[in-house]
């Protein structure tokens, strides 16, 4: 929606909350200037975008709208997209261990039904969106991450603050300075291990055996930034090494299946004249990348890194039914 359309949805609010027998079509259009079609679409988005709008027949024979309740010192927004976002955010945070952000999100989630008007209707309609929603519970494996080491983390950057892990097979603890998480099919913690190096590099959360967080305050990497940082990788490996300009050409009969896909957030998409198409972006990771590459068979071609190439090279199968 643009800026004057929102200004005038406002204002057929006001006038909606400020005329005791509501607005007609004929009023809108007197009002605004528009067409009887674009009054009418003008009362629909009043309708879906606030909740407390009631409609009436005049002796006239004519459609009044209101805002009831125009006592209130705000207007009443409508609830079941925040509702349905809430839970969805709520249920992924139940999956990935973090429990402390569970609870938060269902106290949202019930603080925003108890300033509803027609909560079992907002219910109702929210949960009939959310049955239908099946990747909110995306099957498929999934690395267990421990509640208690996920609260330690996220404690942590807060201060931020210095962690004490015992990580993987270390038979004493280290101390992290942590600077981001990584969310994907596995959970990085991107962190510094002053002890070692002065550099950021990833661990993985479900090896952390063990976390607490200390009252230790320490400064950011200067000059770090989560999204640049996690931009450098194709998934989540960091390799100085192996980063550098990625090429792939994508077969004709693959290019548009593969223009649906974000393969790098910095990617460049150049559609060929042949109808092949070539994706261009800069990240390390080779293994991943051959990984993903694989699903596509011999529908794709590596043009660069040479490493990556010869890394695919030899198991680009054409017997693959489907592409991803």
């Amino acid at each position: 929606m643009s800026f004057a359309k929102a200004v005038d949805l406002i204002r057929l609010a006001q006038m909606a909350a400020a005329r005791r027998g509501g607005v007609s079509l004929d009023d809108i259009c007197r009002e605004f200037g528009v067409s009887h079609r674009t009054a009418q679409r003008m009362t629909d988005a009043l309708q879906a975008t606030f909740g407390n709008v009631e409609t009436r027949d005049g002796e006239d024979r004519r459609r009044y709208w209101l805002l009831i309740d125009k006592g209130q010192p705000q207007l009443t927004l409508r609830h079941e997209s925040g509702v349905e976002a809430l839970e969805i955010a709520a249920r992924t945070a139940e999956a990935e261990g973090r429990l402390r952000h569970l609870r938060a999100l269902h106290d949202l989630r019930d603080s925003l039904l108890s300033r509803t008007q027609s909560r079992a209707r907002v219910e109702a309609d929210a949960e009939a969106v959310l049955a239908a929603l099946g990747q909110v519970t995306r099957p498929g494996p999934r690395v267990t991450i421990a509640p208690d080491i996920l609260d330690a983390i996220i404690e942590a950057l807060r201060g931020p603050f210095r962690l004490r892990v015992r990580y993987n097979r270390d038979a004493g603890f280290r101390i992290l300075e942590p600077h981001g998480v990584l969310l994907g099919h596995r959970t990085y913690l991107a962190a510094r291990d002053p002890a070692k190096a002065d550099e950021v590099r990833n661990f993985r959360i479900d090896l952390i055996q063990a976390a607490e967080t200390l009252n230790e305050s320490f400064s950011l990497q200067e000059g770090f930034n989560l999204a640049d940082y996690a931009a450098q990788a194709f998934g989540v490996f960091q390799d100085p090494a192996q980063f550098g300009e990625v090429i792939w050409r994508f077969a004709p009969e693959a290019a548009e299946r593969a223009k649906g896909f974000q393969f790098h957030p910095r990617q460049q998409l150049e559609p060929q004249a042949d109808g092949s198409l070539i994706v261009r972006f800069h990240a390390a990771g080779w293994l991943e990348m051959a990984w993903h590459l694989y699903q596509w068979g011999n529908k794709v071609e590596v043009l660069a890194p040479e490493a990556l190439r010869l890394m695919v090279d030899g198991y680009r199968r054409s017997d693959f039914a489907a592409m991803p």
